[in-house]
């Protein structure tokens, strides 16, 4: 999508970040199950010498991104990789992550 945007002339950027799921009625907020997701971002020029804006679409869950969106846009996936680093040692190495979007009124001081 990134790439057809641009293929059009419009200037278009990656967004990754994460989402705030709700759970099922009656279920309780998965803990490290949220993963990282991204969508794109294309600048829409005004009318008549008005500013333009600029617009997010994310195809994957069918909707624009809004206030429960944890954003970070780029120009492609490089600018916004959520962890980058180098390893040093052996062959063998595994890496678990597990992330967690909630509600700021939902944290609380020990998490």
């Amino acid at each position: 999508m990134l790439g057809c945007l641009r293929s059009l002339g419009l200037p278009a950027r990656y967004v990754s970040g994460y989402l705030l799921t709700v759970p099922p009625p009656g279920q309780a907020r998965l803990v490290g199950s949220d993963a990282s997701h991204a969508w794109v971002s294309v600048y829409l020029p005004g009318a008549d010498d008005a500013p333009g804006v600029w617009t997010e679409f994310d195809p994957t869950n069918d909707r624009a991104p809004g206030e429960d969106y944890v954003t970070a846009p780029g120009r492609d996936f490089s600018d916004v990789s959520p962890m980058r680093g180098v390893i040093h040692g052996g062959a063998s190495h595994r890496l678990r992550v597990a992330v967690t979007v909630a509600p700021a009124e939902a944290m609380t001081n020990d998490e």
